[in-house]
């Protein structure tokens, strides 16, 4: 880096940079230069209190150790019986044979009420009310009529995080769901001063690499060969004399 040389593609992320924060000090300029020289993308993965140096690298490490998601199978039930062979009592709608048994609704009176009186098919009146007529029986002849094989559970792989251990349909959704809740963006510049969270090793050792006196200088040097950054440079020589 004693030969730095600043691309157009910075040198114009850099005008537009300090066009926007005309007062930017060195450091603070320094640092925006090699988080877009370096694709630096900082983030805190708060379960660890552990910053480093792009979300990529976090998946990374969290996917090779095995956290992120695992493929898991469940199973489906579809359909719940109205009607099984532990019913003692069913409540039926004359008008449509939908049934509420004893067993498997917790208050099938007042259902069978709900739902004549709500049953399009319904059309009985009196003095312009609906009729609540329904039927009732305890006979397990009757009962047996009602019972219907229950289609047998279907089987699903889907995927787990391996931090919250909840449910989803897809490895995608897994990740989303843990940059979301797991992951929070921080500055470049913010890292290094803060002492609240632990620096990944390999970033702490870059940034330390970087924030060598000659680096900084050599930055500084290439800055200056830009009319358009010369004030820029004059102000940060002035200020750190």
């Amino acid at each position: 880096m004693a030969n730095l040389v600043i691309n157009k593609s910075l040198k114009e992320l850099l005008t537009d940079y300090l066009k926007k924060n005309k007062k930017s000090d060195l450091l603070t300029t320094y640092f925006f230069f090699l988080e877009k020289k370096y694709n630096i993308q900082p983030v805190l993965f708060l379960r660890e209190k552990t910053i480093y140096q792009s979300k990529e690298e976090v998946l990374k490490k969290v996917e090779e150790e095995g956290k992120l998601w695992r493929e898991t199978e469940i199973k489906i039930q579809v359909g719940q019986q109205a009607v099984n062979e532990l019913t003692r009592k069913i409540y039926i709608c004359p008008f449509t044979g939908k049934v509420f048994g004893d067993n498997t609704h917790p208050n099938p009176q007042d259902a069978i009420y709900d739902w004549v009186s709500r049953c399009p098919e319904n059309k009985e009146r009196i003095d312009g009310m609906i009729v609540k007529r329904f039927f009732v029986s305890e006979d397990p002849e009757v009962i047996k009529n009602y019972i219907q094989k229950r289609r047998e559970p279907i089987s699903k792989i889907v995927f787990s995080s391996g931090l919250t251990g909840k449910l989803f349909n897809s490895k995608k959704a897994v990740v989303e769901d843990f940059e979301k809740n797991q992951l929070k963006p921080m500055e470049l510049i913010d890292v290094p001063g803060q002492n609240r969270f632990k620096i990944e090793e390999h970033f702490l050792t870059f940034i330390q690499d970087q924030l060598d006196d000659s680096k900084i200088s050599a930055f500084v040097d290439a800055m200056s060969a830009y009319d358009e950054f010369s004030k820029h440079v004059e102000r940060w020589v002035e200020e750190n004399q």
